[in-house]
């Protein structure tokens, strides 16, 4: 798997997917599952590939 996320794309998933996940802990009831939609763009975060960039021949990263 080639890198095809790069740094800024890289952090802002990140980002988002740690806000995603602390859904689980604000939100009650069945709806706070929906968090779980975070583990997403945290996972293509940290391993800078994403599955639907190379599907679309999209590349974030500049090497």
């Amino acid at each position: 798997m080639k890198r095809n996320v790069g740094t800024v794309d890289q952090w802002i998933r990140i980002v988002l997917g740690v806000a995603l996940l602390s859904l689980i802990f604000f939100l009650s009831g069945g709806i706070r599952w929906i968090g779980l939609i975070g583990l997403i763009p945290l996972i293509t975060g940290i391993a800078g590939y994403c599955p639907l960039y190379s599907l679309f021949k999209i590349k974030t990263n500049k090497k």
